[in-house]
This record gives structure tokens, sequence and C-alpha cells, in this order.
């Protein structure tokens, strides 16, 4: 059955006279809404048994497809390695897709065999190039970069992202293969994060300039090489970087995303990176997608192995840029590389996966993509083949067997986050001529935030953040497709609608930009310039008419400021729009856009869809203090309904009206929980009561004894062993319980003190995901803190009730044991495998992960 927009689908609850409520229900959840994973082809050594194989664990483990991407090899499997595009490649690639329709999972693939474009068709003379300016003029240089982890098949320069013969020659051998008579076609062909290095030239690039620009560069050497003084050294640079952008958009990448349509395939792309405008590459594809490092700030509140790594590496203000095209052009689908390192390898929970998704939910991000899981055949030893940069999310993992928990969570949350239309209120515009015109080849990447953070429109955003509102970047190009609806609301492409724009402080705007941004607002839409406005055009070109143009613009467009004066808020009514001007804050009250109140709790993370009758709201607590209270909501509301998308509960939210006559709904979210609200126009029906499940005091604590039992893992099974306490097996004197990474089951059998009342069964610490069983029955699955289950009435009997939980650990300590031993399991070509700060692996001095149930187990009153 197909879900409407408001995700509520009509059930009969009883077959009665009259018909039952409404019952509410999740939206559809389609193979796109799962996540999907980087399946890596080591050597593409890659045979039909074992690729069948490894396609049904995923599906069955509740992955939506895979994304192929043929890298290096295992040492000592040379001869199973498969050429890349040969027919036997083009048969493995066909045999994946097919069984991959069998098995509802889709398949995409890059374009290309590691990363970047390029490989064996790119000689010299289309590989990247790097400008010298002597005393002959230009000298451009190849850069020589070559193809990063290349598969046999793959290897060559990168090509030049600047000069279209260059992608014309590469398409050339795709051409070859995908036009063949029932050639396969995966979903979307892939072109990974931008990576050609320094290059900063095409052989083209004098020729582009003139025509796009109306002057020769030559006649500018001077100031291309800064020696004409800062005002015309900037103009002519911001010149050159525009035009670079323009080539690699227009001239290059739009030729390769044609090629895919004209074969039915869609595009995915990772735009940051480039020295270009992020905005408009993310556009130019079907899915943009982004990508994080590292495992952030928030400590996921496990104890062992305390060295943080990747720190401030993980921003939602950069993975925006990804979202923001996608919502203004309207796309679907945002995707993410999401999870790469987290921590180190085979140290990376579930519920570090789950917060770290729900960073990418927040910052726009609707179809998660695991990086990753590496393809391996059944008879390469554990842990198997691997990629050296991984959060190794694949069936021979332990985290893989309650890995379903978590997939479904995510699936639940994607449906969620695709229905309607984006919820920003805000388009915060990117000046980002600012940026060219300054003396430094940027780099826009998702590592080094400098080119964001730095920056008034980095600071403008941070500020928009952590105050509740939402917005999204716009660029020049996709702002010049924004119209104005009757009512003054400003309406992209896509469809989704915004309340205001607002610029920060910036010196440069195009003419052609603030014409339209006079136009918007002449016709109806609100305009906020925080502090200083624009005051110049940018570039070299033509730039006394443009200047003579923007000042008359400037003049009736924007509100005047007194002679010496730094007023708080000046205002200007144009047409039927309105114009302010000054601090951000008094503007917006001005404006009367509107905050999301619960953001005042510090580490609470939001994003907000539009729908027809209300909004769903996706709201995570990435802080390490409860969320407990009533919140009040911006959008206006009747009532709420609260879905778990953890757990899967939908329930009626207990709401009321605020002095200030918002909805206010009552949370209880957890630190590194999160949850979705279902707001409504009307009273919602159909559903029961919302009841947030709070442990209160103490009933009783289950002491045991405890049956220990391991039950699948390796390198072997312990022999199970009887404790008076649970705790981690790792102390139970066994040796081989210190090196085992697997399942084992606790069990007991215990006297309920008082059976009838309502009762949360709290785990205590579970090293690292548990699966709980009571009495013969299923009670749940838990994968982070708190490790709390509520049990269903009429479970538990006064004597003699079974209990029996189910505990999986990390792959930590059977690694150690490996490196401890000097078992060559690292047996890679290229950079083999590395420690998450690229030096040599080796866990033989890490400590004992504590494994398994550590308690107490405590039966609480259920509030």
């Amino acid at each position: 059955m197909r879900m409407t927009t408001i995700a509520l689908v009509l059930l009969l609850a009883f077959a009665t006279d009259t018909p039952a409520e409404p019952v509410p229900q999740w939206p559809e959840i389609t193979r796109s809404c799962r996540p999907w994973a980087y399946n890596w082809w080591l050597g593409s050594a890659v045979d039909k048994e074992n690729l069948g194989r490894e396609l049904s664990r995923y599906q069955a483990a509740g992955l939506g497809g895979v994304h192929i991407v043929p890298i290096y090899g295992a040492k000592g499997a040379e001869g199973r390695y498969i050429p890349y595009l040969s027919p036997r490649w083009i048969e493995m690639l066909k045999f994946a897709i097919e069984k991959g329709e069998e098995l509802d999972l889709g398949v995409d693939m890059t374009t290309g065999t590691g990363w970047c474009f390029g490989g064996p068709s790119i000689g010299r003379d289309l590989a990247g190039q790097q400008v010298n300016v002597t005393d002959a003029g230009f000298q451009a240089a190849p850069s020589l970069r070559r193809v990063k982890r290349a598969a046999p098949g793959g290897g060559g320069y990168m090509l030049n992202p600047f000069y279209g013969r260059a992608m014309d020659v590469y398409l050339e051998r795709f051409t070859e293969v995908f036009d063949r008579p029932g050639a396969p076609r995966p979903r979307a062909m892939y072109h990974d994060s931008y990576e050609y290095g320094g290059g900063n030239w095409s052989p083209d690039l004098l020729k582009e300039f003139a025509a796009r620009r109306g002057y020769r560069l030559e006649d500018q050497i001077d100031a291309f090489a800064g020696k004409a003084g800062a005002e015309r050294n900037g103009r002519v640079r911001c010149d050159w970087r525009e035009t670079l952008s323009d080539m690699l958009l227009q001239n290059v990448f739009s030729k390769w995303v044609a090629w895919c349509k004209q074969r039915g395939m869609k595009t995915r792309n990772q735009a940051h990176g480039a020295p270009v405008n992020l905005l408009d590459f993310y556009a130019l594809v079907d899915i943009p997608e982004t990508e994080m490092f590292g495992r952030g700030t928030r400590d996921p509140l496990r104890s062992g192995f305390d060295e943080r790594f990747g720190e401030g590496d993980r921003d939602p203000l950069i993975s925006k840029f990804a979202s923001s095209a996608a919502h203004l052009a309207g796309r679907r689908l945002t995707s993410a590389e999401t999870s790469t390192w987290m921590a180190e390898h085979f140290c990376e929970t579930l519920e570090e996966f789950k917060c770290f998704a729900d960073l990418m939910f927040v910052s726009g991000v609707n179809h998660v993509i695991y990086h990753g899981c590496v393809y391996s055949p059944d008879d390469a030893a554990w842990p198997g083949w691997l990629f050296y940069a991984s959060s190794q999310m694949n069936p021979r993992n332990p985290v893989w067997h309650d890995a379903p928990t978590l997939n479904r969570y995510i699936a639940r949350c994607q449906a969620v986050l695709r229905a309607g239309q984006p919820g920003n209120d805000i388009l915060l515009y990117w000046p980002i001529h600012d940026l060219w015109h300054d003396g430094t080849f940027f780099q826009f990447t998702v590592h080094s935030h400098g080119w964001l953070v730095d920056t008034p429109l980095g600071k403008t955003a941070r500020r928009l953040w952590e105050k509740g509102y939402g917005f999204d970047y716009v660029s020049d190009r996709l702002l010049a497709k924004v119209a104005v609806t009757t009512d003054g609301e400003l309406k992209a492409p896509g469809g989704a609608t915004y309340q205001a724009i607002v610029v920060p402080p910036c010196r440069h705007m195009p003419e052609t930009t603030l014409k339209h941004v006079a136009a918007l607002v002449k016709r109806g839409a609100r305009v906020i310039f925080e502090g200083t406005p624009p005051q110049d055009v940018p570039g070299l070109a033509r730039l006394e008419p443009r200047r003579r143009a923007f000042r008359v613009l400037t003049d009736s467009l924007l509100p005047d400021t007194p002679e010496g004066q730094q007023p708080a808020l000046r205002e200007k009514r144009y047409g039927q729009g309105r114009v302010l001007a000054g601090p951000l804050q008094a503007a917006l009250d001005s404006a009367a856009i509107m905050p999301e109140p619960f953001m005042k709790h510090q580490g609470a993370l939001f994003i907000r869809r539009r729908l027809e009758d209300g909004a769903y709201y996706f709201i995570a607590n990435q802080s390490m203090k409860t969320m407990d209270g009533w919140y009040a909501l911006a959008s206006p509301a009747k009532a709420a309904l609260v879905m778990d998308p953890l757990s899967g509960r939908i329930g009626k939210g207990e709401t009321r009206v605020d002095a200030q006559g918002r909805l206010s709904v009552r949370l209880l979210i957890e630190p590194g929980h999160s949850i979705i609200l279902r707001t409504c126009s009307a009273a919602a029906s159909g559903a029961a009561a919302w009841k947030w499940p709070r442990g209160g005091a103490r009933v009783q604590t289950i002491e045991g004894p405890w049956k220990v039992r391991f039950i699948f893992g390796g390198p072997k099974l312990p022999k199970a062993y009887e404790t008076p306490v649970a705790g981690s097996w790792t102390t139970s004197g066994d040796p081989a319980t210190e090196v085992f990474a697997g399942t084992a089951v606790y069990g007991t059998v215990f006297d309920a003190d008082d059976a009838d009342v309502p009762l949360i069964l709290d785990l205590g610490e579970v090293k690292n995901s548990a699966r709980v069983r009571c009495n013969g029955r299923d009670v749940g699955v838990v994968i982070m803190h708190p490790y709390r289950l509520a049990l269903p009435a009429g479970l538990l009997k006064a004597k003699g009730n079974t209990l029996e939980i189910e505990v999986t650990n990390l792959a930590a300590n059977r690694i150690r044991d490996l490196d401890r031993r000097k078992v060559p399991w690292r047996i890679f070509h290229d950079i083999n495998l590395v420690n998450i700060r690229y030096k040599e692996f080796d866990a033989s001095q890490w400590p004992v992960f504590p494994s398994g149930l550590l308690g107490p187990v405590v039966l609480r009153e259920a509030k």
C-alpha cells in the first residue's frame, strides 16, 4: 500500500458495525528508505556464488542497496582479479543488479575505480594542470595525480576537472561498454569527493575566460600574479575562480550527468573538496551527497577504550550544503557517506552508528549509505577482506547480529524525512565572491572548515542553528530560480517554501543577484541584510557599468543609514515587501520568524518536514542531559503524535497550549536518543495515549546465579560457565573468553517480588547490545544506553520466571588477539590497513574490552 504525504493509513482495528478510528502508521518503507552500504570489490575478485550469498545477507539484515566501488585487491587473491569493465566484470555487475532486484536491493556504482575520475584513457594532455606565472606568461604543468586506490584495469591519471575534452574521452570507454545490447543499468552512477589536488588550469581556460568574463586574462597577468595592488588582484582572481567554477559545472560534469540521464541512470555526487560553488555542484545531480568523519564531541557513554578520534570533524553546518542544494533544486534524496571511521577499526558500537546517523538526519540527509561493507568470499579467513577507512559494517563483524534493529530505525526515520516538503524558514545567502576575491585558492572540504566557520556566513549559520531557526544555504544561481507566492512566501523550483532571505555581512554581490532580490521584495518577499549590506560588485569585467547598476539598486532598496551611526534596526518598504537591515535577531523578530523553543535545551537538534496538515519533527538529544518536560513548538498545530523510530511505537502525545498560544508537547528524551513528532491541524485520533517509559524506584535486583553459554562467534566458542553475579565474560577465568567476539546468552530463573505492577527491566551496563527473552517471550532488543525495556503486563509470574539475555560484543578483543599472536590478517595491497591516524595498525597493546552483561540487572517501577 502506498502512503499519503501525511503518512496516515486507515486500518480497521476491529470488525464492528461502527468503523474504527484511523490508526497512525509509519510511511511506506521502500528500498531507498533502508540504509545502503558502500560495497568495495577488492581487485573486483567477485564470483556469483559468494556475491549471491553476500547480497542475501545484506538484505536479511535490513539493507536497501549497495554501492559498488572496485578498488585494489587482497594479497593471495590475484588469480581471482577481474579487470575493470572487461566482459567478465560486466557479467558480475549484471548479476549483482539482477540478484539485487530479486532481493529488493538497489545497486549503484562509481563511474570508475577508487577515486576520482580517471584511468588508462587519460593521458598527460587530459590530466589536471597547475598554472605558474613566468616572464613568458602563463605556464601550465601537468599535476599527474593518479587515481587513488585504483582497481585492476582502472589505474591511470585523474582527469582534468575543468577540461571538457577530458570528460569526453573519459566517457568513451563507458559508452562502449554500457551501450552494448543487454548492458546492465545500475540505479545511479557516482562521483566521489573532489580530490583532484591543486589543479587550477585547463588548456582552454584563456579562451573560456575571455568568452565568459569579457576581457583577456593575458592582459591582467600582473594582477593574476598578485602584483597590481590588492583591489585589482582580488578582482582578477575572483573572475578566474568563477570561470573555473563555470567550466567544471557547464563544460565537464554536466556532460557526465547528461551521459547518465540518456542511459536511464541517476547521478550521485560528492561536491565537497572542489574549489567551485558547492551548492551549484551539488544541485547539478539527482542525489547530492555529503559525508562526515570521526566521533565528534559527544562521548557515547562507553568505557574501556576512551581515546577519542576525529574530534571536531563532524559539523552539520557543512553537510547542510548538500541538503540545501537538494531542497532548492527539488531533489527528493540527499545521501551521505555515513559512519566513516567513527572510532578505530572494530571499536565502533551500534550506539555510535545511531548517533552518527542522527547528525546526518538533522543536516537534511535522508539516504544513509554506510561506509561501509566490503565484499568478502567465505573462504577468506576472519575478519575477511577489509577496506582501510571503514567502520566495517559487514556480516563478519559481531555488531552485524543486532544491526537489523539499527537498520529498521534508520528506515523509519528516512521514510519520515522524505514526506512532504523541507520545513526550513530561511534562505541564507552564500557570498562566495568574497572568498573568490581572497588571495587563497579555497578547497571547500568537509575536513578543514575554515572556509565556513571563520567567515561571516559560518558565524551567521551557527547563530541560526543554535537559536533553533531552520535554514537552507542558497547560491546566486539557485536564488535566481526562487519566486514569490501570492502571500509573500519564497518558493523554490522543487516546491519548498521559505519566509525570508538572510544576507550575512558581505562585501560583494553580483548586481544580477541584487536585481533579482529587489524583484522578489517588490512582489512581497522579506529580505534581511545582517550588519553591513554588500558594498560592491565582484570581479573586474565591465566594472563601472555594473557598479552603476548596483548603486541604483542599493539606493532604492536598502534602508538609509544615518551618517556616523550604527542604529539597531532599519526597515524599508519596497513594493509589497520589506527590507530589514541591522542586527540579525532584531530583524528576525520584526519579520515574525520564530525559532524552535526546545532548542534552548543545549545539545538538542532538529529538522522539520512540512505536510499538508501539519509537520514532522525529528528531534535528537545529543547532550548528556535528559530532555524532560514540556516543550513548545513553533509550527501551529492542534495535536501531536509521538513516534519512536527505534521501537516503532506510535502514540497520542500529551499536549497543552502555552501562554503564547503555542502547542507544547510532553517529552522525555534520554541522552543520545531521538523522537519524531507528527503534528496535526486537528485532534489526533486512533492511537493510544503515549506513555514515556521512565524507570522509577528499584523494586528488585535479579541476583542470579547466571548461566552463560556462547552460541556463535569466534575464534571458537568458549565453554559454558556459571557466575553468581552478572559480569564481563572476559573475567570468567577462561582465556578463550578474552579473545572471543560474538554472542553469549546469560540465563537465570527468578521469583518476582511484585509481578502485578508495571515494571521496567534495567540491564545496567551492556557490552554492547542485547536481545531479551522472558518466560519464552521476546521482549525486545537494546543497542544503546540506557539498556531498559518495559515488560508487558502479565508477563511475570510470582515464581520461576526464566530470563535470557543474549549479548553481543565488539570484534576488538579478537583483533587484539590476532595482533598479539602476529597472525597475518592485514593482507591488502596499496595502503593495506592503517589506523585512524593513517599509521600502521596494531591492536596488540589494546586493553581487553569488557564484554557481555555487566549489570546490575534490576526491575524498576514503571512510572
